[in-house]
């Protein structure tokens, strides 16, 4: 009688439904074609040894979701480690302190020295979340310093994937389309590896990093067909890790880029190109 108890209350704790999302959308398995719920989602996930969480960096809904997903998956099982696009080596001291203190400090961002590049508002719910839990939160990303020293001098990148000249292709197509055509195209080359180098690096500290490992990066950085999943293989790894693009509605996200797609309400479009052109579209 008491294992039959014990049996039965931990299928009726695996079939407990999770708390909702915060908001709406669509998502859908890219393999099949079939949209699946948030909990379906969650309970693929969290089978995974390796996710990878592709976002759109100002998209609020996004972060939301972000947050929901780690805490869905807290529920599900223990998670091992999670990483962060937006954190580097040389702040990972810095976040290896804060969690061994008692509560988050009041002005979390300076503790952290946390880059004015990406939104507070957007990542600090998010960040906080992940430094309360009991695993460990990683630097994926590269230092200033080792980015320059790529753009001078390009180190040499072993592995067929990655360094395909489809995917080489589609990167630049992507920098010179987000830097608005303004680029040199003697700069391309530098750009390119920068960005690749990114990647690996993510990659790795994804391989190294405490299972189930789940990475949170820029969307290029996710696909699977030109970005971190790609340098795991050449890496060595046995399989790709899964891979959830976070989408608005019209964007075309297909099986070659991830494995589910959570599509978002779309947001009104930012003309980052006037922007960057100093003036306003004409």
């Amino acid at each position: 009688m008491r294992l039959i108890l014990i049996l039965a209350l931990a299928m009726l704790s695996a079939c407990q439904s999770i708390a909702p999302p915060p908001l709406g959308g669509r998502i859908r398995d890219l393999h099949t074609g079939q949209s699946v719920t948030p909990q379906t989602l969650v309970e693929r996930l969290a089978d995974a040894q390796r996710v990878v969480v592709g976002e759109q960096h100002d998209n609020r809904d996004h972060h939301a979701l972000q947050r929901w997903l780690l805490q869905a998956l807290v529920d599900r099982r223990a998670q091992g480690s999670v990483l962060l696009e937006m954190l580097t080596p040389q702040q990972q001291p810095r976040v290896d302190a804060v969690r061994q203190l008692p509560a988050l400090p009041i002005d979390l961002p300076t503790a952290l020295d946390w880059s004015p590049g990406w939104d507070w508002s957007l990542y600090g719910p998010v960040v906080e979340f992940a430094l309360r839990q009991s695993y460990p939160v990683l630097a994926a990303n590269l230092d200033s310093a080792q980015i320059q020293r790529i753009y001078r001098q390009a180190p040499a990148m072993e592995g067929a994937h990655a360094n395909s000249d489809v995917v080489r292709d589609v990167l630049l197509k992507q920098i010179r389309e987000s830097h608005c055509g303004l680029l040199p195209e003697s700069q391309m080359p530098a750009m390119l590896a920068v960005q690749q180098q990114r990647d690996r690096r993510m990659a790795e500290r994804l391989l190294q990093a405490p299972a189930p490992a789940l990475l949170l990066a820029g969307a290029w950085h996710g696909r699977k067909d030109v970005g971190v999943p790609l340098h795991a293989l050449d890496l060595g790894a046995n399989n790709m890790p899964i891979v959830l693009m976070l989408a608005e509605e019209g964007a075309n996200v297909t099986s070659a880029m991830a494995d589910y797609v959570w599509y978002t309400p779309a947001t009104p479009p930012q003309d980052y190109c006037a922007q960057m052109r100093g003036g306003d579209a004409k």
